[in-house]
């Protein structure tokens, strides 16, 4: 039971069921209600149940196992939707940051700001975080703490970044910070995804026609000119075996050799040494490598001087700057500048020693270093890349474009000449 005043200041009491007093608090403070005191039920009668209900001991035990195979079934159901909980994206994050920097900027309290945002939010992890976030807070815990707490759902870059403005008793000026910087980076993954994400579509279709046509087309023509005893060219005869093969049992084979291959090179690249490997082989690929350095250098100055501009020390930002990087190989490179910058090594110096992130970027960095404007012209920096990596995916979404049309009408044309190429024979037969 709970014991509250009403708003005209009247004493007032509730019900409510909860597993504990924490969770009692959350769900009044979500009514609106504001509790004096708690105070848990009192236990029921032990009383012997009626005549009535004695006599159907057997009812009774049967209600109460149905009951617990219940509750079982609904724990499992809960555990397993936990499993398949997705966390929130860096647009959810954006989202969230720029809302709870306004509701602060405004004098919102920061408890009540959180409750505000977990009552809107619809992802059942950002809902839980969000809540339990909001409790630790009420209790007189840190923001930068609280969220501190689940990994899975405030990464590195946001944690320093409101942490860094809790220190300076600037926290709505960091979280609208976090949030342009969520924003950018959001924008920036979409280009990728963009560029990257047109020629695989249209290579699937591409395989699927070729698939769909050699299984199902193939074999009706192939029928025609068997019964008209036509002798077919080289051409056609390879893609009838190669139609026959398809429709075999080889094929499941060949499909599972296929699935295994694909399942290795994930398990590869989930190894330390393999995700290099494959990582310094990305970075050589022509036009595409250019593209993923680019990316990774506006990432890296993006975020590297927001987080010192927010007065994140050097070393922290460096260390969750090389977390963003997307390529273990650059990585790589910034951490171990890290270790060369505690040792006494500028940063540009440090760097350029890894002979990985591009000169230009270098060249500003060492100059912002000189003038003691490192942060701004890290920004820059990250302008300049951002603009370059936008233009690189319209010019190879304008040059892909054309090509997997080419490929595709390639394909459909190959296969209809193979088709039609023995009907000359036929009409040479007959004339």
């Amino acid at each position: 039971m709970a014991n509250y005043l009403t708003r005209d200041g009247k004493p007032a009491s509730t019900t409510i069921q909860a597993v504990d007093e924490r969770s009692a608090k959350r769900l009044l403070r979500q009514r609106g209600i504001r509790a004096l005191s708690l105070e848990r039920a009192g236990n029921r009668s032990t009383e012997a149940p009626p005549l009535t209900q004695a006599r159907k001991p057997s009812l009774v035990k049967t209600a109460s196992s149905d009951k617990n195979a219940q509750i079982q079934q609904r724990s499992a159901f809960q555990s397993l939707e936990k499993l398949l909980e997705k966390p929130p994206g860096v647009k959810e994050k954006a989202v969230f940051a720029s809302k709870l920097a306004a509701l602060v900027d405004a004098g919102v309290p920061i408890v009540r700001s959180l409750d505000l945002m977990a009552s809107q939010q619809k992802m059942p992890m950002f809902k839980r975080a969000l809540t339990q976030v909001s409790l630790d807070v009420n209790e007189g815990i840190a923001l930068g703490t609280a969220i501190r707490r689940w990994p899975k759902v405030f990464d590195q870059l946001s944690i320093a970044m409101v942490e860094a403005g809790e220190a300076g008793g600037v926290l709505d000026e960091a979280l609208k910070r976090l949030a342009k910087l969520l924003e950018d980076n959001a924008k920036l993954q979409n280009q990728i995804k963009g560029a990257l994400g047109y020629p695989v579509a249209v290579l699937v279709i591409a395989i699927l026609v070729f698939l769909g046509m050699t299984i199902f087309l193939i074999p009706t023509f192939a029928g025609i000119f068997e019964d008209l005893g036509a002798e077919l060219p080289a051409f056609t005869q390879l893609l009838v075996n190669l139609s026959e093969l398809l429709r075999s049992t080889v094929a499941l084979y060949l499909a599972g050799g296929l699935l295994l291959i694909i399942w290795l090179f994930r398990k590869y690249y989930t190894t330390s040494n393999g995700r290099r490997v494959i990582d310094r082989l990305m970075l050589k690929v022509p036009l595409f490598g250019e593209l993923i350095l680019m990316t990774a250098t506006a990432q890296f100055c993006r975020i590297f001087s927001s987080l010192t501009r927010a007065g994140v020390p050097i070393l922290l930002a460096m260390e969750i700057s090389s977390q963003t990087a997307g390529n273990s190989i650059i990585s790589d490179a910034i951490l171990a500048s890290r270790g060369m910058v505690q040792n006494g090594v500028l940063l540009s110096t440090a760097l350029i020693r890894q002979k990985v992130l591009p000169d230009m970027a270098l060249s500003m960095l060492a100059i912002g270093e000189e003038t003691g404007e490192m942060d701004k012209m890290l920004s820059k920096v990250a302008d300049f890349y951002e603009d370059e990596v936008g233009a690189m995916v319209k010019a190879l979404t304008s040059m892909l474009e054309p090509a997997m049309i080419v490929v595709v009408g390639g394909i459909v044309g190959s296969i209809l000449l193979a088709m039609y190429l023995p009907m000359f024979t036929v009409f040479d037969q007959i004339q």
